[in-house]
């Protein structure tokens, strides 16, 4: 473990102290890479624009075909995918399309068992089925060369909107939206599939503008959608920047100001969590795998139901059948959690560093939680992993379908990619990003695929990137160890590629104890430069020395009506 102070631009944090950001701030702000106060201007006026010289490439092909079809009454059915980011751009989509004058909007979501991801052969002639003339994906499609080519066999007009990386050939679509695109200029590459079909809406609200449907003054508003593009935004972990910043922080203000879904309200409650002070942590940590779930063990047509309706009693029954799901997908995880880390610690000894990469497999894991279990293990051990379950999908009892996670310098697609090649067969099919990943292996190569991954591991990883670290942004001002500091930190817009503040120091120990049910949270109290903080270390049991640089972020904690600072450990160095 290392714990790395990020460089601070003295210039970038002075220019925006003078320009009248918070020091603190300016200092968060200019290690983040923000150079002039303008770039934190969130209004909507500063937004990226939908069309022209670096618009969205395909855009205003697919508004063309989007409101000719609403001219002629046609029948619309998005194809969304059963992740929070796809749930919500369905959401969006449905709601959208009602909003500019569609009168036929339905939707379907692929099951992750049965169907697997994007949009396949069946799932196009289902949509046929539905008596569709049009076929939208949302955050799908990029990649469904089959399907599109069975909707266009079908007669189906198919517009793609999508933000995955492409594969070596495009589908043959009426319309493509993809900001990773071949040839597309346009600047926010990290936009969410919700960010994507939202953008989709813009243009076609200037398309319908320019046919004479409505003008500037009695167009309708979309910007109440933003609130669940903030939340898709958030919870797809895309990198945030300017321009997903400026996303997520209007829909966050329309959430602590009452302006929202009766199902984003709904799951506030549900969760515990308070919508007139919401934070991205609410987004990512709450709301989030509450909708997650439903795709992970049930049917995500229930998070998008709870997106969709406008019934405050339909909302919070359907909130509360999530938040169940929620709970048994973490009973689910936590067993198989404990399971694969012990099968992962199996793999060496006490005195040993762990393998290169690790792969577990048990029949009795659950192939929807797989993804989540990798990256607990891959946070606890700092190695590319994959976890595998047993299809479930008919017909498939062969195979094994496994979720990956990766530590910074792996990119574990290419390393798929490079284990297909070496070893032809091993793996069914592949796919995904850097980070994550996903693949199929038939259950007989399972130890081929795991030595082979490990061997790819070795090559590519040295011992620095083996090597945990935590970059912090320095030690902290004892005058900012305040609640209402904490809470001026909390409203701002944190997420990946714009990460939170964590801060690091050398402090002295003063007392440690294992707390919660199974004793698996260190509870610290130390001295912060001469002053006494309670501290916690979520998932730790190990004691900590009498003086040692920590990481940690800054959080309240609240007892009795009083708020007192506490910190949150992220990591420990011992000096």
């Amino acid at each position: 473990m290392k714990i790395i102070a990020r460089d601070i631009p003295p210039r970038a944090a002075w220019a925006l102290e003078q320009a009248g950001v918070h020091p603190l701030l300016a200092r968060l702000y200019a290690a983040r890479g923000v150079r002039a106060k303008d770039e934190l201007d969130d209004g909507l006026a500063r937004l990226l624009p939908p069309s022209g010289e670096h618009g969205l490439k395909g855009i205003g092909d697919a508004a063309r075909l989007l409101a000719d079809a609403m001219a002629q009454n046609r029948r619309l059915v998005i194809v969304a995918d059963y992740d929070c980011d796809g749930a919500t751009a369905c959401a969006v989509g449905v709601r959208g399309l009602r909003m500019l004058g569609a009168q036929q909007v339905d939707y379907l979501v692929p099951d992750r068992v049965t169907d697997g991801y994007g949009l396949t052969p069946s799932i196009a002639r289902r949509v046929k089925e539905r008596g569709a003339d049009v076929l939208i994906t949302v955050d799908n499609g990029i990649a469904s060369v089959d399907g599109v080519a069975e909707a266009k066999a079908l007669g189906l007009t198919v517009v793609v909107t999508d933000h995955h990386l492409p594969g070596p050939a495009l589908p043959a679509a009426d319309a493509i939206v993809n900001p990773n695109q071949p040839g597309c200029t346009f600047e926010s590459k990290s936009m969410a599939g919700v960010g994507v079909m939202f953008y989709v809406l813009l243009a076609l609200r200037a398309e319908l503008r320019a046919r004479g449907v409505f003008d500037a003054a009695t167009q309708p508003k979309l910007d109440p959608l933003l609130t669940l593009v903030a939340l898709g935004t958030v919870a797809d972990v895309v990198r945030l920047d300017a321009n997903n910043r400026r996303l997520v922080a209007q829909g966050l203000k329309r959430i602590r100001a009452g302006q929202m879904p009766a199902g984003v309200a709904a799951l506030f409650h549900a969760a515990g969590r308070k919508a007139p002070v919401a934070t991205t942590f609410d987004f990512g940590f709450a709301l989030g795998p509450r909708i997650n779930a439903a795709g992970r063990l049930a049917d995500m047509t229930l998070g998008i139901e709870c997106l969709l309706t406008d019934d405050g009693g339909r909302a919070a029954e359907l909130a509360a059948t999530l938040d169940g799901i929620n709970r048994e997908r973490r009973e689910i995880e936590g067993g198989m959690r404990e399971q694969a880390m012990l099968m992962a610690e199996s793999l060496f000894d006490d005195s040993e560093e762990p393998p290169p990469a690790i792969s577990v497999f048990d029949p009795d894991f659950h192939e929807g939680v797989v993804g989540i279990v990798a990256s607990r293990i891959k946070d606890k051990l700092h190695r590319p992993t994959f976890v595998f379950a047993a299809s479930s999908a008919p017909g498939k009892s062969h195979e094994l379908k496994g979720s990956g996670r990766s530590i910074p310098g792996f990119h574990l697609r290419d390393a798929l990619d490079l284990v297909a090649k070496r070893h032809p067969g091993v793996i069914l099919k592949f796919g995904g990003h850097a980070m994550a990943a996903g693949c199929t292996v038939d259950a007989d190569s399972f130890d081929t695929f795991e030595q082979a991954l490990a061997q790819v591991a070795q090559e590519w990883l040295d011992a620095s990137t083996l090597t945990r670290r935590i970059e912090t942004d320095g030690p902290l001002s004892a005058e900012y160890c305040r609640a209402d500091m904490v809470d001026t930190l909390h409203r701002e817009v944190w997420g990946q590629g714009f990460l939170p503040p964590t801060f690091s120091e050398e402090v002295q120990i003063v007392s440690q104890r294992l707390v919660g049910e199974a004793k698996n949270h260190l509870s610290i109290k130390l001295m912060h430069q001469g002053n006494p903080i309670d501290a916690i270390w979520f998932g730790h049991t190990e004691q900590l020395p009498a003086r040692v640089l920590l990481a940690f972020r800054l959080d309240v904690n609240e007892w009795k009506g009083e708020r007192r600072v506490q910190f949150l450990v992220e990591g420990a160095e011992v000096q």
